[in-house]
């Protein structure tokens, strides 16, 4: 998912698939433009400042789920679904509360969405999570509401809910700022506090492995880190210099794919090597890249 790297406030998100065997960026067909399809961002009365556009990747699919008009209102109803394997677009279910940024993730190929902010702030959603399970059929898929968080400090801006383990764990604010965590028991349906070491050393994106594992990317040292539930600290996997100012990061098939330096680097951690090996991938040229995800490699079709 990447946009133009000049800074025109109008800019349209475009996607893109990266084939690691020919090294080649493909374009994804066009989403659906009904209804018009237009996340912004950057807004002109905000041009330092990054309006989020929130996705991830559930059963092999790669949702879209929050993000902002030109108006400052949520962009989306219903999350924007992309297949790879059908090559097709579509839309899920319709959200009871749009919001223009939430804490979303996945666990179980369950969705998702707790706390967030619409076109306004409210306190029944800041303080709400809800989930849409995609092992329904299609015609089956909904909304179903879960129990809330105690208060609405999850709010504040778009965060990752990392699913491991059963478990969905985030924090509150992003970077190396003052946070506080939650943890959310998926089998019991019940919230519970973040250990002290995990969001101690929860300085920058995170994401899971096979939600087995949680990794970490500390954006002011440039350190991946493994977290260690036994004994409640961060293991150091490896520190370089190109993963400073990582903006998002993903994991799968033993990979970290890691977005830094506003969106014009993507660095590869292989962390099943040892030693550890690395290497950057070229975003498409001339576009800034937003986020990157992991999924099925997608089969060429001849017209």
């Amino acid at each position: 998912m990447a946009l133009p790297r000049e800074v025109v406030p109008q800019s349209t998100i475009v996607f893109f698939s990266f084939d690691p065997i020919s090294s080649s960026w493909r374009p994804l067909p066009s989403p659906p433009q009904n209804p018009s399809f237009h996340l912004l961002r950057r807004h002109p009365s905000f041009l330092s400042r990054n309006l989020p556009i929130q996705s991830l990747t559930v059963s092999n699919h790669l949702i879209v789920i929050a993000a902002t008009t030109q108006n400052l209102f949520p962009a989306l109803s219903s999350p924007l679904v992309f297949h790879p394997e059908s090559n097709i677009w579509f839309y899920g279910p319709q959200i009871s509360a749009p919001r223009r940024w939430c804490a979303a993730g996945s666990a179980q190929d369950v969705v998702y969405m707790a706390s967030g902010f619409g076109s306004h702030y409210q306190g029944d959603v800041a303080r709400s999570l809800e989930q849409w399970d995609l092992n329904k059929k299609r015609e089956n898929w909904g909304w179903e509401n879960k129990a809330g968080l105690k208060d609405g400090r999850f709010s504040r801006e778009a965060v990752e809910a990392v699913g491991c383990r059963g478990k969905l764990c985030m924090v509150n604010v992003k970077g190396n700022a003052l946070k506080e965590g939650a943890v959310y028991n998926v089998g019991l349906d019940k919230w519970e506090d973040m250990p002290v070491g995990m969001v101690a050393g929860w300085n920058g994106p995170a994401a899971s492995m096979d939600e087995d594992e949680i990794y970490v990317i500390d954006e002011v040292k440039g350190r991946l880190s493994k977290y260690d539930g036994e004994k409640d600290c961060w293991v150091k996997v490896i520190e370089l210099e190109q993963l400073k100012r990582a903006e998002h990061i993903a994991a799968g098939r033993g990979k970290i794919c890691a977005v830094s330096a506003k969106g014009e680097r993507i660095i590869v951690v292989d962390v099943r090597d040892k030693p550890t090996r690395f290497w950057e991938v070229e975003p498409p040229c001339g576009l800034e890249v937003v986020a990157v995800h992991v999924l099925p490699r997608m089969i060429s079709r001849q017209h």
